[in-house]
């Protein structure tokens, strides 16, 4: 019997990669000349240094951009609020990992909404999919994907 897990997780490696890209990207960028700016890499965590909040969504958003780049949807970055201290401004970004419990409910929700011809089922940070047919699987990867939820989602342990 095919099964499927739907888990959200990201790679840190990435993340880290993607940190360094915007480091260097912030050293070339003209608009942040002899500007206290930068990324600090806290695992599992990203702090973001610069003088002002609106340099703070401009590193926000390059960070953003850098990890699209590295195929990490941008939905599992989550930014905290900026807080000033003198002239500088910091922000902590963090990132999500795991399906919280009404997320999951959702998914397994919105799954027995569509009437396929599946099984989802709830297993700590994940939801476990079983059915009789790898396309019913497969129309469960597409409905997910489709879904508006607020959470990256991706599909391992494919078994058939």
């Amino acid at each position: 019997m095919p099964s499927m897990d739907i888990v959200s997780e990201i790679n840190l490696e990435e993340v880290l990669n993607a940190v360094d890209n915007a480091n260097r990207e912030l050293s070339t960028r003209f608009d942040f000349r002899g500007v206290e700016a930068s990324f600090e890499w806290n695992k599992p965590n990203v702090t973001m240094k610069a003088e002002g909040d609106f340099q703070l969504k401009q590193l926000g958003d390059m960070l953003r951009s850098q990890l699209t780049k590295r195929q990490i949807d941008a939905k599992a970055m989550t930014l905290g609020s900026p807080s000033a201290s003198g002239k500088n401004w910091s922000q902590q970004v963090s990132f999500k990992e795991g399906i919280e419990k009404d997320v999951a409910k959702k998914v397994v929700k919105l799954i027995k909404a569509e009437k396929l011809k599946v099984q989802a089922a709830i297993q700590g940070e994940q939801v476990r999919v079983t059915g009789k047919k790898r396309d019913d699987l497969q129309s469960v990867m597409q409905l997910v994907r489709k879904a508006e939820l607020e959470q990256s989602f991706q599909f391992t342990n494919f078994k058939d």
